[in-house]
């Protein structure tokens, strides 16, 4: 229940983000560099490397700034960020957010878990549903600053959400990520990361 009502809050504004306003044709010209991963559009083909196209620009601004500050290590992305500007921060967030996602397939197999993880959680261990940040669709709350899932690749969600059960990974505000994942199985993870991958906006 705490977690939900920790979502309603930073929905409603009580947790608040301030950026700059982002330009997408300004965006487009300083991608070059992500688009070796990422692809040029955001949609990236590789499941290690996360699809950025029509995540929400809060989203991506912050997590931006929190690997250029080391908030976040990806030692991917080390170097990466490390000359751009808020205002240049703010323009690749505005382009990648304009852009439409692509949707992979769920394994058959996990479909039926993974929509019952995403769609109701588990109460009883106490696991929120996905869907009250990350919408029923997959597309995510963009003003709240909680990312679009739906079509994310399975083997990237695999990994944050296990990052965030170790606590490898602390850039979720009030903890939120890191209370659901420290309660969810391998298995749990994998089907609702395959469901996701599935998922359309």
């Amino acid at each position: 229940m705490k977690k939900i009502v920790a979502c309603i809050l930073i929905t409603f504004g009580c947790i608040s983000l301030s950026h700059a306003a982002g330009d997408a044709v300004a965006g487009q010209g300083q991608t070059a560099l992500c688009a070796a991963c990422h692809g040029a559009d955001g949609n990236s083909m590789v499941g290690n490397f996360p699809k950025l196209a029509g995540q929400g620009e809060r989203y991506l601004i912050k997590q931006m700034n929190d690997i250029r500050s080391g908030a976040r290590s990806v030692p991917e992305m080390t170097g990466m960020l490390n000359n751009l500007d808020d205002q240049s921060i703010a323009d690749i967030a505005a382009y990648f957010a304009a852009q439409t996602g692509s949707i992979g397939a769920a394994k058959p197999e996990l479909v039926e878990a993974g929509e019952m993880m995403y769609r109701a959680g588990n109460a009883a261990k106490g696991i929120a549903a996905c869907s009250a940040c990350h919408s029923p669709t997959g597309s995510g709350n963009a003003q709240a600053g909680f990312p679009a899932l739906g079509g994310q690749h399975a083997d990237y969600t695999i990994k944050q959400l296990k990052d965030f059960r170790t606590e490898t990974r602390m850039n979720d505000d009030a903890k939120i990520m890191r209370q659901v994942a420290a309660l969810m199985s391998d298995k749990e993870i994998a089907a609702v990361a395959s469901y996701i991958q599935g998922l359309s906006k």
